[in-house]
């Protein structure tokens, strides 16, 4: 493979045998996405479409720290603060589309997510036919960290991969996922060594495609080709997944799993350390977290898409997004002042859903 830099565009494309590789490329930010790489990953996904000889698409980051860390929250943030709603408003209606897009799209999809996977990067990665994860990967939703709730369609698609009560775990917790964990939880299809990702994308992208035309024959060929790439020893945890599940499966009100868990704090240590966590999160990202998890469980893409764009619109006009980002990432002092500052206080009334 030719040497990829930062100097070059912030998505890069390369043609091969198999088809088409998209490649993240903006280092200095790990990958965070912004409009101009949106629009580039878009304009790729179109022309692999059209192209007949084009048999799946492949996408990787040229920075083994990470595939994508999400969304460019500091631009965003200025954004806001400028008044520019109608860039930022652009910004997640695109990344909405180009995620749906992946969730249709008729030719095989492969996402190699090692390292650094979150927020905006797992709305990638979640439509792909395969998301390789390494031991370096790192997935997770952060985002009521920061007075948001998590978009790009996991209050959907997160039911269709994840064991009962994982979606709110997740979505609630932010809890981050290593390694085997990811394949175990449903976020991940494949685990390799992060050493042999370029033997992998180069066999990948050498895959000799040509005459298979449809997707399940293809990916079952490319099965036997890289198969001694991949590691099946996922350890399972069924103690875990029971006690998710009993805290958190089905959970209509965060009032109800934040009583659970301190009650269940008096008796188990990893009740008291959710409970802490809980309480540091925004309020408002915390309901709205789950109102969207309750209501898009068993909605088509295309319907819970459509929630997030419309919870997008008011979570941007409450003041816990900006106070977060500011608290988190840019002033970094970790002491967000949430408004209101209790889940009694939150009102979701203006939100209407589809």
């Amino acid at each position: 493979m030719a040497p990829l830099n930062s100097q070059t565009p912030p998505v890069l494309m390369r043609r091969h045998a198999a088809g088409m590789s998209i490649i993240l490329n903006r280092k200095e930010v790990l990958n965070s996405l912004n409009l101009e790489m949106v629009r580039l990953m878009a304009s790729h996904l179109k022309e692999a479409l059209a192209d007949d000889d084009c048999r799946l698409v492949l996408f990787y980051s040229s920075d083994d720290r990470g595939f994508c860390a999400g969304g460019d929250l500091r631009q965003l943030f200025q954004d806001i603060r400028n008044n520019n709603m109608t860039g930022v408003n652009r910004f997640f209606l695109e990344e909405f589309s180009l995620d749906l897009m992946i969730h249709r799209f008729p030719k095989p999809v492969i996402v190699i997510a090692d390292g650094l996977t979150m927020g905006g990067g797992l709305g990638i990665a979640e439509g792909a036919d395969w998301v390789i994860a390494t031991e370096r990967t790192r997935m997770a939703m952060p985002e009521t960290r920061i007075g948001f709730y998590p978009d790009v369609g996991a209050t959907g698609w997160l039911f269709s991969k994840c064991p009962p009560g994982y979606p709110e775990y997740l979505g609630l917790t932010s809890y981050e996922m290593t390694g085997g964990e990811c394949v175990r939880l449903g976020l991940a299809t494949h685990l390799t060594r992060s050493e042999k990702v370029p033997d992998l994308i180069r066999a990948i992208e050498s895959f000799s495609a040509k005459d298979i035309s449809h997707p399940r024959e293809l990916l079952s060929l490319l099965t036997r080709k890289v198969n001694a790439f991949f590691d099946r020893n996922i350890e399972p945890q069924p103690e875990t997944d029971r006690w998710v599940a009993e805290y958190f499966a089905g959970k209509s009100s965060v009032m109800e799993v934040i009583d659970s868990l301190q009650v269940c704090g008096l008796r188990q240590a990893p009740c008291e350390s959710i409970f802490g966590g809980l309480s540091e999160r925004s309020p408002t990202g915390l309901v709205l977290t789950l109102k969207l998890l309750r209501h898009n469980e068993n909605l088509p893409m295309e319907r819970v898409f459509e929630n997030d764009f419309k919870s997008v619109q008011f979570i941007l006009r409450h003041p816990d997004f900006l106070e977060g980002v500011r608290a988190r990432i840019i002033e970094k002092d970790n002491q967000p002042r949430w408004k209101p500052d209790s889940i009694e206080k939150v009102d979701l009334s203006e939100l209407i859903l589809a």
